[in-house]
């Protein structure tokens, strides 16, 4: 049968109540589309299965369900990897391949089950850009290919073929377009396939580096770069990222892996497409080394950089994860994160200034590694007339700065007299230890806390 090998997945989730981060939110359920590549194992999109509990996938024509279990996934690249034990599955069923990176103007297939109907659907256009793109699922920019057929809810996850090979895994529509959507390229499904035969970090690497192009006359006499050098100025690098402590604000990054960097941060990828650098984390995974050539001081150098999992002063979103909490005297503390920005609605606009300022511009340094904040007061004679000083970050502890929750959990577990807190809006908490521990159990109990703290401060 024509397209045996494409599936329809359905899913049940449910995802932590941030505003109450130790219970979850009501289940709810949702589907989308797969793609068989070898024996029992259907490739499909992060975002289909992210923050699962129950996971069945379907074959065309075949009303049966089929129990499945999530054996690998990559929420930077959106794609994830399902298992199914039932031999029953691979009936009538041919693995599809894994074809090579698509040429602009080659011809798609878009299949899958989108929303307003229970067949398989197909749709049909042309490759029509290839280049890094943001990935809405996890804010991560890598290759992606933009085809001029229609991809909607329910088509993700489901396979883009050219020749009837595996171009790319559909994951995500453009808004305010009609008929324009992208997929996850071959070269990243190749990528985190081989890291799940290896063995290997299924994370995409970053670089954590900001740096400003070198594109106005003024600012490269400035930075000593010849009209024969190319490169982009580093601005500032991430606290434990991996560029940190190799780059230097100031240095001109010429080359990265073997790559040329233009004026404007972008390389000539596969000698097909000019393209932004980050492009090039798509092909390495965590733990690599790569080299990289620089200008310091007017002296070029090659350095040599250990590739790192992603890090931000605010985390991106997180799935399948259980965040970090810590309640003390009834009062809620938290590390911001872009989940819970998510508690507001239209978040970019309602959220606190201060937190929204943190997400787009703060780094990370050794002394702040994570903004502790405080997101909620349970209500006790012990806190009373602190209620109006939730959501706000911590700024000193007994007169020390707290660099992330750790540190701070640790200076209030030490702490045997009062508790001084300030808050970022010069607000002030102090409270009476042991009376803040003796208040704590009847806090927990009344509340239905069932622990002081999440899982990891333990």
């Amino acid at each position: 049968m024509p397209h045996a090998f494409v599936v329809r997945i359905y899913v049940t989730t449910q995802e932590i109540d941030l505003d109450t981060p130790w219970q979850f939110e009501t289940p709810s359920s949702g589907n989308g589309s797969g793609v068989v590549v070898s024996s029992g194992r259907v490739l499909t999109g992060a975002h289909v299965v992210a923050n699962a509990t129950f996971v069945q996938v379907q074959k065309v024509d075949d009303p049966r369900k089929y129990l499945a279990t999530v054996c690998g996934v990559c929420h930077d690249a959106d794609l994830a990897l399902l298992e199914v034990e039932d031999a029953a599955f691979m009936d009538g069923v041919e693995p599809a391949e894994i074809g090579p990176l698509p040429s602009l103007r080659d011809p798609v297939q878009v299949v899958g089950y989108p929303i307003g109907g229970e067949e398989i659907s197909i749709t049909e256009g042309v490759v029509s850009r290839v280049e890094a793109q943001c990935y809405s699922h996890s804010d991560f920019e890598l290759l992606a290919v933009t085809v001029d057929a229609a991809i909607n809810s329910g088509n993700s996850g489901g396979p883009v073929l050219v020749d009837d090979k595996v171009a790319g895994i559909a994951f995500q529509s453009l808004r305010d377009a009609e008929n324009i959507g992208e997929m996850v390229p071959a070269t990243v499904i190749r990528r985190f396939l081989d890291g799940i035969e290896g063995n290997k970090p299924l994370a995409v690497p970053s670089l954590a580096v900001a740096t400003q192009s070198l594109e106005n006359p003024a600012l490269r006499r400035a930075t000593g770069i010849d009209a024969a050098r190319s490169g982009v100025l580093v601005r500032s690098t991430e606290f434990g990222g991996s560029c940190h402590g190799v780059l230097e604000p100031g240095d001109v990054i010429l080359s990265i892996d073997g790559h040329d960097v233009a004026d404007n941060g972008t390389v000539r990828y596969m000698d097909r497409h000019r393209t932004s650098f980050s492009v090039l984390m798509g092909d390495r995974f965590v733990g690599e080394r790569i080299p990289v050539r620089i200008v310091r001081d007017g002296q070029e150098q090659e350095l040599e950089i250990e590739l790192r999992e992603r890090v931000h002063l605010v985390p991106r979103e997180h799935y399948d994860y259980e965040p970090t909490w810590f309640v003390f005297g009834g009062l809620v503390f938290q590390v911001l994160t872009e989940n819970y920005l998510h508690t507001w609605k239209r978040w970019l606009s309602n959220a606190p200034k201060e937190f929204l300022y943190a997400y787009h511009w703060g780094v990370r340094t050794e002394n702040q590694q994570e903004m502790v904040i405080l997101t909620d007061i349970l209500a006790d004679e012990i806190n009373v007339g602190y209620e109006p000083l939730h959501d706000e970050s911590i700024v000193e502890v007994n007169g020390t700065k707290p660099a992330n929750m750790r540190e701070f959990v640790a200076t209030v577990d030490a702490c045997q007299d009062v508790l001084d807190i300030r808050t970022s809006l010069r607000g002030r908490i102090v409270l009476d230890v042991k009376e803040a521990r003796e208040a704590s159990a009847r806090i927990l109990e009344h509340y239905h806390v069932p622990r002081d703290r999440s899982q990891d401060l333990r």
